[in-house]
């Protein structure tokens, strides 16, 4: 039974069908992935510039009109959302644009913007009646959902690629998940992810497969355009992955023209490693998207067979959006280059949007009257090991004043 007044029902975004928005919902008959649809008119009744102002709740369920949560649910654990927009003068003169801003998800709490997506889960979860909650990951979702599922007293099972970052994999074994690293690629892991929450009944996390979880990553895009007075910008810069972020970013900024809070939808710009690109060049050739190999270090982003491409490339289709695709040594420059004139370290993936403005305006393709938010997803403490290996080891130096001078030609 549908307890949401502000949902309508959930429709395949393949074949049209329609299905109650029940907590545990999962794919369409047909295999294709399920949008949530909602009463714009019943939520404009509810919300608005006024009401917002008016909320204490200083994190994501502030938007709770626009999110598929039942009337009575209550979301418990970790503090997630109302991460920090920074506008940075320096890398706007450089992109030669009007404003850039970054938009920090790594302030969440497990450091990235995965745990919009893992708080959404770990509710829905609960309110589904489950005790168990599972995914597969490259190593942010499932360490968010570690954490926010602990947070909320739910066990988890997480499939992982034995590739995953040190940081990725202590903070699963710190939040007690039942960790399995796979000796494969993240095709590989989410197989055996299936295999096990099919055989076992636990709660799905996967994004391919979760039709709640882009309805979580969106509220990224709801605190945009309200840090930005409800104007909302002209390009959006994502790091894309499996297609779930981009996917959300551009729902929450439709959600907010369909209800009247803004009065426009910015256009997207698809970030993805020359390595692994699926998503960018199924859109710029015009094809369906097929399987590419996971070569880049950004393993956040390194997904060969995107889970979520459908909704993707029709985000960026909807959006008039741009791809643009990036050297895995264009994104070690971006997070050392953020990091310096921002004061925001980005792991990897988290850099690759900055990345990609960068090489949009070597090629002369941003306007310069433009506002421009760049999504940094992730923490850069997630991966030390490829932090380290982009900006090298310190000058070491004996207690000696000389010896110091000489080695920084003071």
């Amino acid at each position: 039974m549908n307890m949401m007044k502000n949902v309508k029902f959930l429709k395949c975004i393949q074949c049209g069908k329609e299905y109650p928005a029940l907590p545990d919902a999962t794919t369409c008959l047909c295999g294709g992935i399920l949008d949530v649809v909602y009463d714009y008119d019943y939520i404009k009744t509810k919300l608005n510039k006024v009401v917002l102002s008016k909320r204490n709740d200083q994190t994501m369920w502030r938007y709770r009109e626009l999110l598929p949560i039942e009337e009575d649910t209550s979301p418990e654990g970790l503090r997630v959302g109302n991460s920090p927009l920074y506008e940075s003068p320096r890398i706007a003169e450089d992109l030669g644009t009007k404003q850039l801003y970054v938009k920090d998800d790594g302030f969440n709490p497990t450091s990235s913007l995965k745990d919009r997506a893992s708080a959404m889960a770990v509710t829905k979860a609960k309110e589904a009646g489950y005790s168990t909650i599972a995914c597969s990951s490259t190593g942010n979702a499932a360490s968010s959902l570690a954490g926010n599922a602990a947070a909320a007293g739910l066990s988890t099972y997480i499939f992982v690629p034995a590739r995953a970052p040190k940081g990725k994999i202590a903070q699963l074994m710190m939040f007690g998940a039942n960790l399995t690293a796979v000796d494969g690629s993240y095709e590989e892991t989410f197989d055996l992810s299936k295999k096990a929450i099919d055989k076992y009944g636990w709660y799905n996390r996967n994004a391919a497969i979760n039709p709640y979880l882009s309805e979580g990553k969106k509220t990224v895009a709801l605190e945009i355009c309200e840090q930005l007075n409800f104007e909302a910008p002209d390009y959006v810069a994502v790091s894309v992955g499996d297609g779930c972020t981009i996917a959300g970013v551009y729902k929450g900024f439709y959600d907010m023209f369909s209800v009247g809070l803004t009065d426009k939808i910015p256009r997207l710009i698809s970030v993805q490693a020359e390595g692994c690109c699926p998503i960018n060049t199924a859109v710029t050739s015009g094809q369906p998207w097929t399987p590419q190999q996971e070569n880049t270090f950004a393993d956040s982003i390194a997904v060969g067979v995107p889970r979520n491409a459908d909704k993707a490339i029709k985000a960026i289709i909807d959006s008039n959006g741009i791809c643009v695709n990036v050297s895995d040594d264009e994104i070690k420059e971006a997070q050392k280059y953020l990091a310096k004139n921002s004061g925001v370290f980005a792991e990897p993936a988290g850099a690759t949007a900055t990345a990609g403005l960068i090489k949009l305006s070597l090629e002369g393709k941003l306007d310069k009257n433009a506002v421009i938010v760049s999504i940094a997803t992730g923490n850069g403490l997630k991966d030390i090991d490829s932090a380290i290996k982009t900006v090298g080891e310190p000058i070491h130096c004996k207690n000696d004043l000389k010896e110091f001078e000489e080695k920084f030609n003071l």
